[in-house]
């Protein structure tokens, strides 16, 4: 069933380190994937330099940082959020991480794993609660 929360969707104009129209950021914008019907909260942060796949129906949250690379441990991967996942407000997804279709990250959770389809992780370091 498609989403109705949007009838007239339309893929943002998506520049490097340049606020998009609802205050998210993209830095390497050729490396970001954006399905349709996506929702991304202001503040959201996409580091997109190994990859972004943001598949259809996925919404997230305010506040959020996507990181494809981190600087920290060197670590770099493509995250993919897969069709009609949820990431909640202020959360983190660290390189090379799958959140699964249907999945559901909590607020304020720190995602280093693959979070299988239809399960709700939360947490830091974000540990599965249950299964949908």
């Amino acid at each position: 069933m498609a989403n109705t929360r949007f009838t007239n969707w339309e893929k943002p104009t998506i520049l490097h380190g340049v606020p998009t129209k609802w205050n998210w950021l993209v830095l390497y914008p050729e490396g970001l994937t954006l399905g349709t019907n996506t929702d991304i909260g202001a503040f959201t942060l996409l580091v997109a330099k190994h990859g972004i796949e943001i598949q259809e129906e996925v919404q997230i949250g305010s506040h959020c940082a996507i990181y494809s690379y981190s600087t920290i441990d060197g670590k770099a991967g493509k995250v993919t959020l897969q069709k009609n996942c949820r990431i909640g407000t202020h959360s983190s997804i660290m390189p090379g991480v799958t959140v699964g279709e249907n999945a559901v990250v909590g607020a304020h959770s720190f995602v280093t794993e693959d979070v299988p389809a239809n399960t709700v992780v939360a947490g830091v370091p974000a540990k599965p609660l249950k299964q949908k």
